[in-house]
């Protein structure tokens, strides 16, 4: 029998300090092994915003207060066998730093503050370069 696979919602920080983004290297799917927005999905009981601040919390170390929508797609990945292995739906929210250390935690292999052309010399997401590059188009 077929695994049922439902679209599960997620959502992400957009984090900047002094003109430089903040972005965590995933240890799992999506985009294992390649530098990202931080954030993760949303449990049951969670609104959007808890979530958020609990993701960046246990991955990055830092407090934040989530402002607005900024950016939100679909990440759909198939197997082998060309059946849905998962689908996300991803909210991006643009956020404020408010505390917190700098540290690399939970499924984030490393985080690091990355100016634009930072960009160009990292495995950087594509969704991730989308949303810094067209959708953000007045990042300084």
């Amino acid at each position: 029998m077929d695994k049922q696979i439902f679209p599960r919602v997620a959502v992400g920080g957009v984090i900047f300090k002094d003109e430089n983004v903040l972005l965590v290297k995933r240890s799992n799917p999506p985009a294992k092994d390649m530098w990202a927005i931080p954030g993760g999905k949303i449990l049951p009981g969670e609104t959007m915003h808890e979530a958020l601040q609990r993701e960046i919390r246990e991955e990055t170390g830092l407090q934040i207060k989530p402002m607005e929508v900024v950016y939100v797609f679909d990440v759909i990945e198939y197997d082998d066998q060309k059946q849905i292995s998962f689908h996300y739906v991803i909210i991006d929210f643009l956020c404020e730093l408010s505390g917190g250390s700098l540290k690399a935690g939970d499924d984030a292999q490393a985080v690091k503050w990355f100016s634009k052309s930072d960009l160009n010399k990292y495995p950087v997401n594509e969704k991730t370069l989308n949303l810094l590059k067209n959708k953000l188009s007045n990042w300084s």
